[in-house]
This record gives C-alpha cells, structure tokens and sequence, in this order.
C-alpha cells in the first residue's frame, strides 16, 4: 500500500508539473516581436524574403491578391481619407513605365522582370503584417532531394495541402501520399492526418527547429482499411491476407465503422517500456482501449478492475523513432512514441515504447491511431479514394488530349512536308515529355 501511494503521489506531482508547463502565459503580451513574428509565416527557409523569393509566379500572385482584398476588408469601415491614402499607395497599372523600345535587351528584360517579383515581394511583406490569418510559407522536400515551395494558411487541410502538391508534381494521386513531419532531435517521423490543420502542428516548432515535411508515399497509412483483418483478427494466427476476400473486407469495415460506435482492436500485448531518465527498458503487459493505454500492474490480473491506465490519447500523438536501439539500447528499431506536440526536445514527458517486430509495430502505431481519430479517420479514407479517382480521371483526359493534339499537329505538317519536298522522308514523330515531376516523386 505504500508503494501504491508512493506511486499515486508522484502521478500527481507528475500531471500538475505538466499542465503547468503546457499552460499559456497568464499575461502575453499584446505586441509579438518582429523575430517571432517573422518566423511564423515561412518554415525550411532562413527569413521570410527567401521563403517569398521561392515561391512559383502564380502562387505570389494568388498571395497578393488575397491579401489586398483582406487589407480592403479591414479597411472598409474606416473614415475616406484614410481608405483613400491606403489606395493610393497601392503601385496601379499606370505607375508602371512603359518600355523604352521595341529593341529592349534580354538583359533589361531579366532586369524588369526581377524587379518585378522584388515589388510583389515588397508588398506581400508589407501585407502580410496586415492580415489577421496565419499564413505559413512552406518548403515540402520530396524523395528525390527536389522540393516545393507552398503558400498555405491556417484554413487549409492537410487533404487540401495534397491536392496542391498533385497538381504541382503530377504524381499518380494515390491514397498512400502523405505529408509527414519529422524531428531529427529526437530521431522521430509522424504522418499528418487529412483532416488536420497544416498550420497548427507548424506553429508549434521553435524559430530555429531543424525539423522538415516530407511528400513521400506511406502505404501503410490506411492499411486498417485496405487489410482490416489485420486489426481485428489478429488473434487468428492462421488467417492470411490472401483467404479474405473483399466481400469479408468490407464487412468487416461495415461491422467495426459503420455503426453509430466505433470498435477499437481488441489489441493486447507485451511491449518494452523505457525507464525515464535511463536507458533501460522493462516488459510490460498492454491493453487498448477506446480512451487510452492500460498496463497490467505487477502481481494484478488482465480483468479490467485490475488495469492502471498508462496514458490517454486526447493531448498525445504517435510517433515512429528509427535507430533507438543504439540510441537508447532499445531492444529493437521497432520502436514508437507517445508525446504531446508541445514537446520538440528530450524530456521524462515523453513515453517510450518497442516491439519485437514489425509487424507488431504496425498493428500497435495504427490501432492507437484508430482509436485516437474514430471514424474521422474512415471519413478521410473514403475522401482520398474519391478525390484519388477524380484527379486520375481528370490526369488520363489531359493527357489523352495532348496526345491527341501533338497527333494533329504532326499528321499536317508531315503532310505539307511531302508536298513541298516529295524526295524527303516525313521526320521521325518525337512523343511530347511527360509532366514535369512525374518521374522524380
């Protein structure tokens, strides 16, 4: 009993230490510092001019225009002169010089059109301060090293986000692209959900983070969809993916989602846990629950009287740690963590955990996050199969239309080729390149 209360007590010191660090300032202060400040609106860039600097023509653009019409909105209800003033600082089609002549060389015309982009700049950046939505300017890395310069705000999804990068890279729209954040501190990745903000995890890196976003295939994103067995008959040791066929598949998804409840996997087992502050990892036995983890106490049962909870899934995510075994002397690289976002260092907050394989890793990571989102996570699933169609219906028309074109073009001037030189062979027929970025993503 007294290591009961020794134990209780330190729970308690434990959570009271933790909400009063994750607890805003009681009072912040009304103007943030311009170096904060700066550092919200772009993330993988060194200052927000380069972030600017890097952004496709269009995108700049789009960002201005939206811009000006909110500047224009929170200017509405203000006095005439006031409102007049604000216009006539506004650069208008008239201030721009018209060309000196026709004759103008390449090099001015570099000249003028970098000076252009340094005004759209300049007023973005004057803008920017004005506008009350959060607005990140972001820099994706794909698999091939290359990146991709994005405007987004703190509206936009992470499904919305992926669109933008379909359109951008012409990939083949799967629902196994993800945007993944990861933390080269603490050696961790995490793939960001559809339904979340992009902004919102972001804002929460520190000035000088070195942590980055990736667009990279994850195919075991929805794999509780695609191979719901998995999850939910785990227990039979003899069923393969191969026996179930579709029809079972689907059941099985109607029976666990399709309710007004949702069913967590009834998911159990041994998994090591680190000691905090050593690098020592003890077995414990795990249970799954719609609300959180539970172990089973030394010397108590697995009936639910008897079952401690080990933590709750609301102020959590789930992350995967790669190379903990030499790190922490893990058992395994298996491993996974469980930590509030807050938190982008080392601390005794932070739940390590390891597997003894893969697999276990897979149906641990993915259950927990069945059992974090419910059905929003099966909302999200059927959006990407949707929006995954549609994209690839609309890619296959493109395509087929220039193909098309490229064919016209070539059957008449072939043609008029013969005609005009009839002792000439036609040229060969050169395919038109594939979209930029198919190839590299």
């Amino acid at each position: 009993m007294d290591d009961i209360d020794d134990m209780f007590s330190h729970l308690l010191g434990e959570m009271d230490h933790l909400s009063q660090s994750l607890m805003p300032a009681a009072d912040p202060p009304d103007v943030v510092p311009a170096s904060q400040r700066e550092s919200t609106f772009s993330i993988g860039f060194t200052d927000l001019n380069a972030s600017l600097y890097e952004l496709e023509d269009n995108d700049l653009d789009a960002l201005v225009a939206d811009l000006r019409s909110k500047s224009t909105e929170n200017t509405s209800g203000s006095q005439n002169q006031i409102a007049a003033s604000a216009v006539t600082e506004e650069p208008g089609p008239a201030q721009i010089p018209p060309p000196s002549n026709a004759a103008e060389s390449s090099e001015e015309l570099q000249m003028d059109e970098s000076q252009t982009k340094a005004d759209k700049i300049k007023l973005a950046l004057e803008k920017l301060k004005e506008a009350k939505m959060k607005k990140l300017i972001v820099k994706v890395l794909m698999s091939d090293g290359s990146c991709k310069t994005l405007m987004v705000d703190e509206r936009q999804t992470i499904r919305e986000v992926l669109d933008k990068l379909f359109e951008k890279t012409h990939c083949d729209c799967s629902i196994d692209w993800s945007l993944c954040e990861t933390n080269p501190e603490l050696q961790i990745e995490r793939g960001f959900e559809d339904h979340e903000n992009l902004v919102e995890p972001l804002s929460v890196w520190s000035r000088h983070s070195e942590n980055k976003i990736y667009f990279v295939l994850r195919p075991q994103k929805y794999v509780m969809f695609t191979d719901p067995q998995l999850f939910y008959m785990w227990k039979k040791k003899t069923v393969c993916s191969s026996e179930i066929n579709e029809q079972s598949k689907q059941l099985l998804l109607k029976e666990h989602f399709g309710g007004s409840a949702l069913i967590v996997p009834d998911l159990e087992g041994s998994l090591y846990l680190k000691e905090d502050g050593k690098k020592v990892w003890k077995p414990r036995y795990f249970v799954l629950r719609a609300s959180g983890m539970y172990y089973v106490p030394k010397g108590k049962t697995k009936s639910s009287s008897d079952l401690a909870c080990f933590v709750r899934f609301e102020q959590v995510n789930i992350y995967t740690t790669t190379n903990y075994k030499q790190r922490y002397r893990a058992p395994t690289n298996f491993c996974f963590m469980l930590k509030h976002p807050c938190i982008q260092k080392e601390s005794h907050y932070i739940k390590f955990l390891c597997c003894d394989d893969e697999h276990t890793l897979l149906l641990w990571a993915n259950s927990i996050r069945i059992a974090k989102y419910g059905t929003v996570l099966y909302k999200n699933y059927q959006a990407a199969k949707t929006r995954a169609s549609s994209l690839e219906t609309l890619h296959c028309t493109a395509r087929n239309g220039k193909f098309h074109s490229h064919s016209t073009v070539f059957t008449g001037r072939s043609t008029n080729h013969v005609e005009d030189h009839p002792h000439e062979s036609p040229p060969d027929f050169i395919p038109p390149p594939p979209p930029p970025g198919h190839a590299q993503v």
